[in-house]
């Protein structure tokens, strides 16, 4: 259902009420026509210092979706959008399935998740050997890992940034982003991958990218890329790295 800001599409978008980040980045590329309506996952307590707490905060993020997608949903949009990474890995390649089925049930619209969506892209890229970051505690780091893995790719490092809340994850600074991907690529890493959409990396990707001559991923960049590429939008944007300006 398309709109005088949102002829070309409307995107529900599902966040963690303490993510500063998707919606920002979204909006930031600009795709001409294309519009957003963001329904919050209430986060009482963000706290994801180990990982007993760690699946305490997707204990959370479980307990409020329903609300975020209902809230989604009277915006009449075209496609849903999952805006928080973690839980879309969890569970590996059939965890992943399982959760798409369930939003496409409960909504009656196509769906983009993360896992698929870095996925897509980098069967698009053509690339195997992957190295990945994220922003959260080993627990989660794990399903990260297994998800690729069971999706084909090999997997040469992961870490995570350990944040010890969500919003914490929105102050990690480019010096410290820089370091993590130094410390993971190498002449076996095809390509950088980076989860967690809290985390601010769209604008440095860009930049390393060209530094190392290799794809550099944001999730938040995939998920706009596959839901846009999926809903036939072809439109390339020039600042936004390779993955949306070369395909």
């Amino acid at each position: 259902m398309t709109n005088s800001v949102g002829p070309r599409a409307v995107f529900g978008v599902i966040v963690p009420s303490t993510n500063t980040v998707v919606e920002h980045d979204y909006w930031r590329a600009a795709v001409p026509g294309v519009a957003f309506r963001a329904g919050s996952m209430y986060i009482p307590d963000p706290v994801m210092g180990d990982d007993a707490a760690f699946h305490a905060l997707l204990g959370q993020i479980r307990a409020s979706i329903d609300v975020a997608v209902r809230d989604a949903l009277t915006a009449e949009p075209d496609r849903m959008v999952m805006g928080m990474s973690a839980e879309t890995f969890w569970g590996g390649v059939e965890g992943n399935a399982a959760f798409e089925k369930r939003l496409r049930d409960r909504t009656g619209l196509p769906v983009t998740t993360g896992a698929s969506s870095c996925k897509a892209a980098l069967e698009e890229l053509g690339v195997r050997r992957i190295a990945v970051f994220s922003p959260y505690q080993p627990v989660a780091d794990v399903e990260v890992g297994r998800f690729f893995t069971e999706a084909g790719f090999r997997v040469e490092a992961i870490t995570g940034l350990r944040c010890p809340t969500a919003m914490d994850i929105a102050r990690v600074p480019d010096a410290r982003l820089r370091e993590v991907v130094a410390e993971l690529d190498g002449p076996d890493v095809e390509a950088i991958v980076q989860v967690g959409t809290n985390l601010s990396f769209v604008d440095l990707a860009g930049t390393l990218e060209e530094e190392l001559g290799k794809p550099v991923i944001p999730i938040n960049t995939a998920t706009l890329w596959h839901a846009l590429r999926s809903h036939g939008i072809a439109d390339r944007l020039p600042d936004a790295g390779r993955l949306l300006r070369d395909h």
